[in-house]
């Protein structure tokens, strides 16, 4: 059994490729996942199947038909998650440092995934297939802090829907390097593959996702920066590739900051300290907070006593 899915391609979208188009619309599912089905014929436009390249044309309606998501043969392991919050909907989780949110082929095992499972058995969303159970966003390896996810498919559109209409609270807390001029300041440029290393993100000129990015200074240090950050959007590497553009890269970054840190962090000073939404079935504004993990206090208080003069 499938599900058909319609979708109509809005301005936004105009002359973009059919999957660009389509995952930006459908933040429900992975670009990948969607070129999945285009590639096995599972997309059509006025009744033809369409190729992932095909531009989409504002106005025009795509269909997806959406198999029944496969069971799930990821192994749950058990893990010691810090949860924020559990009920029959949602489970909120502090993801730590080094975590990897899901497996991908190859590496199976020791994810966050593994662990969900562990926890929460067959009472996970299976929207994104069996790599991304309950996963409706994520954070990077490297980055700490409050992830959402979704034990059932009602409750992971409910929030999906949400990420699309930017209405989710998302603020982050982070270390850059250099004094950021302004103590507030708001960067918008559109992120997609760099296209001169895939492996990155960066702005681009043409096509990729809007992105739009704020910033707060919170304390000032010699050399360094201390921000809060607040999302519009949810790209890919978002806050990291915006502050590198505009010269002030997370400490720890090796990938778009200097290679070397002066510090012993394994990758970027960056945490995903509070996240708020509405809940699915009560319909109540719910806002969660993950404290300051220790490596970042600790950051935070060598930074304090360079500027005091301490050792």
């Amino acid at each position: 059994m499938s599900e058909i899915k319609s979708v109509t391609f809005s301005p936004d979208t105009d002359g973009l490729r059919v999957d660009s188009a389509l995952a930006l619309l459908l933040p429900e599912y992975s670009r990948t996942y969607i070129r999945e089905l285009i590639d096995g014929g599972r997309v059509t436009i006025s009744d033809k199947v369409v190729k992932a390249s095909r531009k989409a044309a504002a106005g025009e309606t795509a269909c997806l038909s959406v198999p029944e998501p496969k069971s799930v043969d990821i192994l749950p392991e058990k893990m010691d998650l810090s949860i924020l919050y559990e009920d029959d909907d949602l489970l909120i989780v502090d993801k730590p440092k080094g975590l990897t949110v899901h497996p991908a082929p190859g590496h199976e095992s020791g994810t966050l995934v593994n662990g969900i499972l562990a926890h929460c058995g067959s009472s996970l969303s299976g929207i994104n297939g069996v790599l991304r159970p309950g996963i409706v966003h994520r954070i990077d390896k490297d980055t700490s802090g409050a992830l959402i996810i979704c034990k059932n498919d009602v409750a992971h559109r409910h929030i999906a829907e949400q990420l699309k209409e930017h209405s989710i609270t998302r603020r982050y807390r982070g270390i850059v390097i250099g004094n950021v001029p302004k103590d507030d300041g708001t960067i918008e440029g559109n992120i997609g593959r760099n296209p001169y290393d895939r492996k990155k993100m960066s702005i681009v000129r043409e096509g990729g996702k809007p992105a739009v990015t704020h910033y707060h200074v919170l304390e000032r240090f010699p050399g360094y920066t201390y921000c809060e950050f607040s999302l519009e959007t949810g790209r890919t590497h978002q806050i990291r590739v915006h502050m590198a553009s505009i010269g002030h890269p997370l400490v720890g970054d090796a990938v778009y900051g200097p290679a070397r840190s002066a510090f012993r962090i394994e990758g970027q000073a960056l945490h995903a300290m509070t996240i708020g939404f509405i809940h699915p079935t009560t319909n109540a504004y719910m806002s969660f907070t993950a404290p300051l993990p220790a490596y970042f206090t600790e950051l935070l208080d060598k930074l304090d006593k360079k500027t005091r003069g301490l050792k």
